[in-house]
């Protein structure tokens, strides 16, 4: 039975700052071995996202205890008897949303939404059925999102990763996980937007980012970033936003449009929260699109006027996991990042060791990181 130090979460909902409630507690952990359809992967990198964020505050709730960890990438060491199309060594990607290939969601090309990897998530299960991970005395440890890559290893479902044949380093190759594909697929693959349309991003983390670089590459003529920090509207300038705007302002609106002519064609929620949707509806031209990939406390409501939303023949779309087919996106956007066109290097603030973590994710909730790595393995 493999071992490996691992980031357990025990309690949800412990105040901030996190350094002094330390809600991951490092712990060694044993992992069963694979089943016929699962990976052992040696985990390089593990990127901190608002995701686990919302977990670790009690946000969205989780079953506990669970092992963190849902964007990141590793180095396959074994591999299950029923799985002949990946290798040790092979280089991987994972990714949170594991897809059976099989329902009806899959099969129509949307496998981001797969319908029977839904229950597993929500039971802290793998897609395979069951769980891996165990805690001292053989007590059961909860996977998070099917991969809990907040660990020196994981034992994952084939489903839950890209094999992919590029130089990046397996530690940077984390963030194409969640960050690259929920933000830059939302702007290229839901919302489909088209060269000259002008682009409103509300909410500049990393996912957000990816949504300002993603808009650049599609061709977008005007791009408005939108955030509460000056720092990270600052960032979004340096990436390829137009223009920048406070979130607060009450005049946002009237100011987007008068720079548009009317209001933006596409409105791109990544932040996560109602105030930000209303926001975005706020700016949508006549015929305007709203895309929303950010996920709000659970229970929270947004509305909107019908007759506007019909009158005005106006969108609203969500969008999970960017509406990637992770297995043509993850390659496609690897080399986007090669050709410059995604610079997403620029969003890593620092590589962290399991000590670092709760510190990281007080960072995070400050707004003072975007894209912070664990590296259980080192640089």
């Amino acid at each position: 039975m493999l071992t490996s130090k691992a980031m357990v979460l025990r309690e949800l909902g412990l105040p901030a700052p996190y350094a002094e409630s330390q809600p991951l507690q490092i712990e060694t952990i044993s992992l069963l071995p694979p089943k016929p359809s699962d990976l052992v992967v040696k985990v390089m990198g593990g990127g901190l996202c608002h995701s686990d964020l919302s977990v670790i505050d009690g946000t969205r709730g989780r079953t506990v205890p669970m092992v963190m960890g849902h964007e990141g990438a590793g180095e396959v060491v074994e591999v299950g008897g029923g799985i002949d199309d990946v290798r040790p060594g092979d280089k991987v990607v994972f990714q949170f949303a594991p897809s059976c290939g099989r329902c009806s969601m899959c099969q129509s090309g949307r496998p981001q939404i797969c319908t029977t990897s839904v229950a597993a998530r929500a039971a802290g299960a793998l897609l395979s059925g069951g769980t891996r991970a165990r805690g001292a005395d053989g007590e059961e440890l909860f996977h998070h999102t099917g991969i809990s890559c907040f660990s020196e290893y994981a034992v994952v479902n084939r489903g839950s990763v890209v094999v992919i044949d590029d130089p990046i380093s397996a530690v940077d190759a984390a963030v194409f996980g969640c960050a690259v594909m929920t933000g830059t697929g939302a702007v290229l693959n839901t919302a489909r937007i088209a060269a000259g349309e002008s682009v409103a991003i509300f909410g500049l983390g990393g996912v957000g980012l990816c949504g300002v670089m993603g808009a650049k590459a599609s061709g977008a003529e005007t791009i408005i970033a939108i955030d509460l920090t000056e720092a990270k509207r600052d960032k979004a300038l340096e990436l390829g936003a137009t223009h920048a705007f406070d979130a607060t302002d009450p005049e946002l609106a009237s100011k987007v449009a008068d720079l548009t002519g009317g209001g933006v064609d596409v409105a791109v929620e990544l932040a996560g929260a109602v105030k930000a949707m209303e926001s975005a509806y706020a700016v949508l031209r006549r015929g305007g699109r709203l895309v929303t990939a950010g996920l709000s406390p659970m229970g929270a409501q947004f509305s909107f006027e019908h007759g506007d939303l019909v009158s005005n023949e106006k969108a609203v779309i969500g969008s999970y996991m960017g509406s990637c087919v992770p297995v043509r996106d993850i390659p496609r956007f690897l080399k986007m990042f090669h050709s410059g066109a995604l610079p997403v290097d620029k969003l890593i603030d620092g590589y962290l060791g399991f000590e670092d973590m709760n510190a990281g994710f007080d960072r995070l909730a400050q707004g003072k990181a975007l894209r912070q790595i664990l590296a259980p393995h080192g640089t």
